[in-house]
């Protein structure tokens, strides 16, 4: 039932990287006053538990291979919600502001002069690897970092991957599994096809998969490993640290020697 009693608003909320206990205090207690949750299949259901049992829950998809609902849909959806029932949490992903398309709905919500607010998550852009003991940045390695997604809006790779590839920087790319491929080709082509690269599937998650291998090798390692989305791409010097490569480059050292 609609309740026009109540004031309409949102809350934009990061659901962190999958484990629901990387979720932030702040966000449990938002949750625990929504009147509808509207979630992405990247968010693990065991959070919407922390909202009343009263309140409507709306799976509106959102994920590589899943537009259950365009970004427009979701958008007015959001709206209508608040209008009708009072408090939205839009629950998240990650962060939602990384490749999150959260300032979208925030903008969408202002022009429809509905009160909103956001509530940051853990990105998987750092976490994932963190939790692999992957530092995207390390003294002597690594003094900085990109993240990028991997494809954009025309379904072409990120022209951001060139400029990424000439730097000695960490490059975490996301949404970028099925263009591997062509990611280690352009780290080939500035002449790294030895650079250590992880890929992880399903991170903090009973469903974890790793690769560890080099850029000359990773796509064969994540098909041996069955490898596929969600999953995020971690290229850099600081991947040597996994204790996985340690064996790939004794592997090279053998070689090398003859």
């Amino acid at each position: 039932m609609t309740d026009n009693t109540k004031q309409p608003q949102i809350t934009l909320v990061g659901a962190g990287p999958g484990d629901a206990d990387l979720i932030t205090v702040k966000a449990i207690k938002v949750l625990k006053t929504a009147d509808v949750v509207l979630y992405d299949a990247l968010v693990n259901e065991e959070l919407l538990g922390y909202a009343p049992e009263a309140s409507v829950k709306v799976y509106v998809g959102k994920r590589s291979g899943d537009h259950t609902y365009s970004q427009e849909a979701v958008n007015q959806l959001m709206v209508d919600y608040a209008i009708n029932y009072g408090h939205v949490v839009r629950l998240k992903g990650g962060d939602p502001f990384v490749f999150g398309r959260g300032f979208e709905e925030l903008d969408f919500a202002a022009s429809h002069d509905i009160p909103a607010s956001v509530i940051p998550g853990i990105s998987s852009s750092i976490a994932v690897a963190e939790l692999q003991n992957i530092p995207v940045t390390h003294r002597g390695l690594s003094e900085s970092f990109w993240v990028i997604t991997g494809t954009i809006s025309n379904g072409k790779i990120s022209p951001d991957l060139y400029d990424a590839a000439k730097s000695r920087a960490t490059v975490v790319v996301l949404m970028g599994i099925n263009k591997l491929a062509e990611i280690t080709e352009i780290f080939k082509s500035e002449g790294k096809s030895k650079l250590p690269v992880a890929v992880i599937q399903s991170g903090t998650t009973t469903d974890e998969k790793v690769a560890i291998a080099t850029v000359d090798t990773i796509v064969d390692a994540v098909k041996e490993n069955n490898i596929g989305s969600p999953a995020i791409i971690v290229l850099g010097e600081v991947v040597s640290l996994h204790p996985k490569y340690q064996l790939i480059k004794e592997i090279y050292d053998v070689v090398a020697k003859g």
